[in-house]
């Protein structure tokens, strides 16, 4: 083989491995989903594109599906629904999450949500997130996950790209457009 032509190689290798580098780092990254405890709307086993552009020009909103580092080991990654942002009154009472004192009309949960949290308020550069089943999810109600500081949230849950006949755009439900 000539010199010219395994050089070529190798430069196409660098400069594709460089690249799927920064698009990982910065832009976006594949996700995949493990557990039931987003369900009815992302499923065990099925693959997510997650933006990280969007949240370098504006802050995460409530509604929003985002992959977060899990705090007690940030090699771990865990998939919640944004609830509260900074400076929200969280608390949940009688089967209902309440958002500044407005119940939340959550059609896109499995089930009400048991139990009781707060009243606390969501403190600066921290979210409050719940898996959309409720009754089977770790997040924000519990000590081990608690409120999510802004440098742990990794991106936005933008496509579901796998498996193929699932394949769609993530939507935010339309009770938050009008929280937002």
């Amino acid at each position: 083989m000539d010199k010219s032509i395994l050089r070529e190689y190798v430069e196409s290798i660098v400069t594709a491995v460089v690249l799927a580098l920064i698009i990982i780092t910065f832009i976006a990254q594949s996700f995949l989903v493990q557990g039931n405890s987003m369900e009815p709307g992302l499923h065990n086993g099925q693959r997510l594109l997650v933006e990280k552009l969007s949240y370098r020009v504006r802050p995460p909103q409530r509604g929003e599906i985002v992959v977060f580092r899990y705090p007690l080991d940030p090699r771990r990654k865990f998939i919640k629904r944004i609830i509260g942002i900074p400076g929200d009154e969280i608390f949940i009472k009688d089967r209902r999450v309440y958002v500044n004192g407005l119940p939340l009309e959550e059609d896109y949960i499995n089930g009400p949500t048991y139990g009781a949290y707060g009243p606390a308020v969501v403190p600066p550069d921290s979210y409050f997130v719940l898996g959309d089943n409720r009754n089977n999810s770790d997040d924000s109600r519990f000590p081990d996950v608690g409120f999510v500081p802004r440098k742990n949230i990794v991106g936005r849950a933008l496509f579901i790209y796998w498996p193929v006949w699932q394949a769609r755009l993530i939507r935010q439900p339309a009770i938050f457009a009008e929280l937002n």
